[in-house]
């Protein structure tokens, strides 16, 4: 299995990273929602991806409506983000996102998560 991680922290990349390493899942990384698509639009194929919302370049919903215009249906979309307001969350379900995990969150709630989305056992 293969997850693309989009988010603008270094940080934030490399813990989630690590957390799905564990779970034996490949990761690519990318710093901004243009270079996530970038990623997609190379051919690189992926499972899912974690996306964040607030971001320089393009945003997280911005990568989340261009990428399911653009013909990724199939692709599970996990928001991942501090937005917690019932805005942020209506407007990602209505864009096409699949979850969204609000930070911080812990290896349990990412893997409820999977879970939810059929990428693991629960």
């Amino acid at each position: 299995m293969r997850a693309l991680i989009v988010d603008d922290s270094r940080f934030v990349r490399g813990f989630i990273r690590g957390l799905l390493e564990g779970k034996g899942i490949e990761c690519e990384e990318a710093d901004n929602g243009r270079a996530g698509l970038d990623l997609l639009g190379a051919g690189k194929a992926f499972d899912f991806a974690l996306v964040d919302w607030n971001m320089p370049v393009m945003n997280g919903y911005e990568m989340l409506t261009t990428l399911r215009a653009g013909g990724y249906a199939e692709l599970k979309v996990m928001m991942v983000t501090t937005e917690a307001e019932t805005d942020f969350i209506t407007r990602a379900l209505e864009a096409g996102a699949d979850e969204y995990l609000m930070k911080p969150f812990d290896e349990e709630a990412l893997d409820d998560k999977l879970t939810m989305l059929g990428l693991q056992e629960g």
